[in-house]
């Protein structure tokens, strides 16, 4: 099915399906492990930092990891930073700037945004590490870049730990869900067990009742011949 025919809302659903739920749902760390992933990688996500989110969340995790002992889930954290992706981020980085304009006190002052999504796609547009970064740095030294710096920290906040607290409520919940499958299967193949085995009892109960039969029709048998 092409994009057209999907529509972006769907698309976008079936990729954060695949990008970031496959990989929180294929980790075997324990959820609170997993959650902190979710937050960090949130965290860095809404962040003005297009084309070194990665880079940031990989020294992020080595930094937490050798200096506090602190750890979480690099994948599951990786995975969130695609939330802002190729189709999401210049209407997030625009948020950012119009919060960090109100923040500020220059909202009358704010570009529009599609002038604002021709600066975004530039710096998109630049490939490999250190093009991106110079692209990155030559516009967040801008009023643009500042604005979003200051914009992007309450949504860093209510964002991240958004994100933990619903990892959180979404792990324990299909946990318990597959519990719940595993106890209702088990429960089948018990009563199919119980099934057998009172199948199992009546064939015996059968078989001896049988060869009662077969006893007594020998017996009669002899008798009579005597």
């Amino acid at each position: 099915m092409s994009f057209r025919r999907r529509g972006l809302s769907k698309t976008l659903v079936l990729l954060f399906r695949v990008k970031v739920i496959a990989p929180m749902v294929r980790s075997k760390e324990k959820p609170e492990v997993i959650a902190r992933g979710s937050l960090v990688g949130m965290a860095v996500a809404m962040t003005p930092l297009v084309g070194i989110q990665m880079y940031l969340t990989f020294m992020i995790w080595l930094g937490a990891r050798k200096l506090f002992k602190w750890r979480f889930s690099l994948p599951v954290a990786i995975a969130w930073n695609w939330v802002t992706n190729v189709f999401t981020m210049p209407p997030i980085y625009y948020t950012f700037y119009l919060t960090g304009k109100l923040m500020t006190g220059s909202f009358e002052q704010r570009t529009g945004y599609a002038k604002f999504y021709g600066m975004i796609k530039n710096v998109m547009s630049e490939e490999g590490l250190w093009e991106a970064t110079k692209a990155l740095c030559a516009f967040l030294v801008k009023d643009w870049g500042v604005a979003m710096s200051i914009g992007c920290v309450p949504w860093m906040i209510v964002c991240s730990w958004a994100s933990y607290a619903w990892t959180i409520r979404f792990l324990k919940h299909r946990r318990a869900t597959l519990e719940k499958r595993l106890t209702e299967k088990q429960r089948r193949i018990e009563r199919k067990i119980e099934k057998i085995g009172e199948k199992q009892e009546r064939l015996e109960t059968k078989l001896i009742e049988t060869v009662e039969e077969l006893k007594e029709a020998v017996r009669s048998k002899e008798e009579g011949g005597s």
